[in-house]
């Protein structure tokens, strides 16, 4: 059976809530609700007003975890200044998962490349996982969606080294690149089995540089905006972004933004990741 990916072309705070509605899939208990806080400098990450409405309907509590390269986001410290001047924590409940070690460690008996995931411990106080993602390019992995928030997302500082080093921190920037997008497939095998499939996905493909929002200095957007994309199933979601890029065959930035994500194999994660059934690229697009 496919999976089924809900799309919309209207890109609004109210359509991310219509569509979470329409998906039908209700988050309970203390839902632990993923985004991008945005680097200190970048210009595209998508700000507190765009997901205000999302976050109040759900009614979670907004998490993040701490970075692996120097910035506004690498220690506690900083990352709560940055949480508060760009206003997640002014206007919602924000849990640094990360803030205070010891990590929680989640196996992987199943993974490729890695057979740990260390995560930030304060993942052990939620139930249910919405992740809001943000559709756009990486530097690393070619493209940023879902999958990405489970896996480097969600690990803690040394985990997202362990994920980009393929077990070995000292290799953070210098490993095998296709292991590392193997490892992120893992990783995010991971977390959606500790939820026990009790997550909601929600891509939006807006601002979209080649470059991610944890860039503080970072291209402008090169595509036009496409639209919202709600699933459970993040493979399917992401997936289905990638698509919608191909497709967009009438945009003159579709070109740059497909070698980002071509030159970084980006593909590859989805790839593993569906073999590892954390998800199907066999998928219904339903636009509403």
């Amino acid at each position: 059976m496919k999976s089924k990916v809900y799309f919309s072309r209207e890109i609004t705070p109210e359509k991310v809530v219509e569509l979470y509605e329409l998906l039908g899939k209700e988050l309970s208990g203390n839902v632990a609700i993923k985004l991008h806080s945005g680097e200190v400098g970048n210009q595209n990450f998508l700000k507190p007003d765009f997901w205000s409405p999302i976050i109040s309907k759900v009614g979670g509590t907004v998490t993040e975890c701490n970075t692996a390269y120097d910035g506004g986001r690498d220690t506690t410290e900083k990352h709560l200044k940055t949480l508060k001047l760009h206003g997640w924590s002014e206007h919602f409940d924000v849990d640094l998962l990360d803030a205070e070690g010891p990590d929680m460690v989640l196996d992987i008996p199943d993974g490729k490349k890695i057979k740990k995931n260390f995560v930030g411990k304060n993942l052990k106080n939620y139930d249910s996982l919405l992740v809001l993602s943000h559709f756009k390019g990486h530097p690393m992995g070619g493209y940023g969606g879902a999958l990405k928030q489970l896996s480097i997302g969600i690990a803690s500082s040394y985990g997202k080294a362990y994920i980009h080093g393929v077990s070995d921190v000292n290799k953070i920037w210098t490993a095998d690149h296709d292991s590392f997008l193997e490892a992120m497939a893992d990783a995010a095998l991971s977390v959606v089995e500790y939820f026990k499939g009790n997550a909601v996905y929600i891509n939006v493909m807006k601002n979209m540089s080649v470059d991610c929002d944890c860039c503080a200095v970072a291209e402008d957007p090169c595509i036009k905006d496409i639209g919202i994309l709600i699933s459970a199933d993040p493979v399917a979601i992401d997936q289905a972004c990638i698509d919608l890029v191909y497709a967009a065959k009438d945009d003159p930035g579709q070109k740059h933004f497909l070698e980002r994500v071509e030159s970084r194999n980006g593909v590859h994660t989805i790839e593993a990741a569906a073999a590892l059934n954390v998800g199907s690229r066999d998928y219904e697009l339903i636009e509403v």
